[in-house]
C-alpha cells in the first residue's frame, strides 16, 4: 500500500523528465541571448539588406562640327527636326558652329546622344552633305 505523501518511483521520473525539459529549454534560451529582460522578442531577428544606390547614368555633349559645304540652312533645319531648337535658338547655334568651329545641340545620355548622332549623320548623307556630328562625355 501506499501513502498519499510518497511518490512512485515512475512519477518521480515523469516529474524530473518534465522539470529536465523545462531547464533544457531555460538554458537553450539563455544561450541564445534571451534573457526576457533585454527587450528582444523572442525568435525576432532583423536582417538588414544594404540599399543599392542607383548611380546617375554619365551625360553626353552632342556637338556639330563646321565644314566649307553644308549650307546654313540645312544646319539650322537639321538643329529643329533633331533637337526640337525653335528656329531664333537653332540660328544662334548654327551661327556658333559657323563662328567658333563647333556648337552644343544638347545634353543626353548616352543611348539618346548616339542616337542623335546617328540620325543626324544618316541625314546629312542623304543630302550628300558633309556635316559631322559627334558626342563627347561631359
Amino acid at each position: 500500500m501506499q501513502c498519499f505523501g510518497t511518490r512512485s518511483s515512475r512519477q518521480r521520473k515523469e516529474r524530473l523528465s518534465i522539470g529536465g525539459d523545462a531547464m533544457l529549454g531555460l538554458a537553450a534560451r539563455s544561450q541564445a541571448g534571451d534573457d526576457r529582460g533585454n527587450g528582444s522578442g523572442r525568435g525576432t531577428a532583423v536582417i538588414a539588406r544594404p540599399k543599392t544606390k542607383t548611380k546617375k547614368p554619365s551625360l553626353y555633349r552632342v556637338l556639330i562640327l563646321n565644314d566649307d559645304y553644308t549650307p546654313m540652312e540645312f544646319v539650322v533645319h537639321v538643329l529643329e527636326r533633331f533637337f526640337q531648337k525653335n528656329r531664333d535658338d537653332a540660328t544662334r547655334i548654327m551661327l556658333h558652329v559657323h563662328n567658333h568651329g563647333v556648337g552644343e545641340c544638347g545634353v543626353y545620355t548616352f543611348e539618346v546622344a548616339e542616337t542623335k548622332v546617328t540620325q543626324v549623320m544618316d541625314f546629312a548623307r542623304q543630302h550628300q552633305h558633309p556635316l559631322q556630328c559627334v558626342m563627347e562625355k561631359k
